[in-house]
């Protein structure tokens, strides 16, 4: 299948499906943060929006790249998210390069967002609607960021219903300048744990979807088919020990309070 990859920079109109890749760290965040129980995350332009949209909706909560900051919430890692209870609330989400590129696209009929943590969800959600040529936008370094090419490479090959060997997309990942910058702490709020979190493939079974609601680009979980009987993907079991299921069939760790 002919599917386009293209750089934030390089989009020109509104395609008619698109996949936003951000594997480290934006996307891989979003689907931890439903894991652990928000309701949907809406996606900021700004630091500033973000910060508006959480004080003009009491409950709201704002997350943000960097180091932590007054007003925001939490950070964009996975590994500090992880041990936090989010049950029903809503996120705003500002980052980078992964909110950016969600919002010029946000327009077009299909939206998903996806990282290696969703990959096997987001092929079956699109095979299962058969859209045809997907317009993949890949986020990072302005189009080159290889952790995100990979990510919408494989999530393209499972597309087509065979079974696709992840390793040598997560080596590609593992071996980006992203994952040595995470690494090597060179990205402020982080933790040591980020890169690997980032490089689970599949660990959550929902695909995730944006869509323009009112004035709002909101991203939310959607079920995704399941994966076929006997193929290697449905083999996968994500680690459970000492965890309690969420709404979307995914370990979460129990609460820490003050986590």
């Amino acid at each position: 299948m002919d599917h386009h990859f293209v750089g934030i920079p390089e989009l020109t109109g509104v395609p008619r499906v698109a996949v936003v890749i951000d594997v480290m760290r934006a996307f891989t965040v979003a689907a931890w943060a439903f894991s652990r129980g928000v309701e949907k995350l809406v996606l900021a332009a700004t630091e500033g929006e973000a910060l508006a949209l959480k004080e003009s909706h009491p409950g709201w909560l704002a997350l943000k790249d960097g180091a932590p900051a007054a007003g925001f919430d939490a950070v964009n890692s996975p590994g500090l998210l992880r041990s936090c209870d989010f049950t029903g609330r809503t996120l705003v989400q500002k980052t980078t390069a992964g909110t950016v590129g969600a919002l010029a696209v946000a327009d077009a009929p299909l939206v998903l967002c996806a990282s290696f943590v969703v990959a096997g969800p987001t092929a079956r959600f699109l095979r299962a609607r058969d859209v045809g040529p997907v317009t993949f936008v890949v986020t990072g370094e302005g189009g080159q960021a290889d952790e995100d090419l990979a990510c919408a490479e494989y999530i393209g090959h499972s597309m087509a219903g065979d079974d696709v060997d992840a390793a040598p997309y997560l080596h590609r990942a593992r071996a980006s300048r992203a994952a040595a910058d995470l690494a090597g702490g060179l990205r402020s709020g982080y933790h040591p744990d980020d890169v690997d979190l980032c490089l689970e493939v599949d660990r959550f079974p929902f695909a995730m979807t944006a869509r323009r609601e009112q004035s709002l680009t909101v991203l939310r979980p959607v079920a995704a088919p399941d994966a076929p009987s006997g193929s290697a993907e449905a083999g996968k079991q994500p680690s459970s020990a000492g965890s309690r299921p969420n709404r979307y069939g995914s370990p979460v760790p129990p609460h820490r309070p003050g986590g």
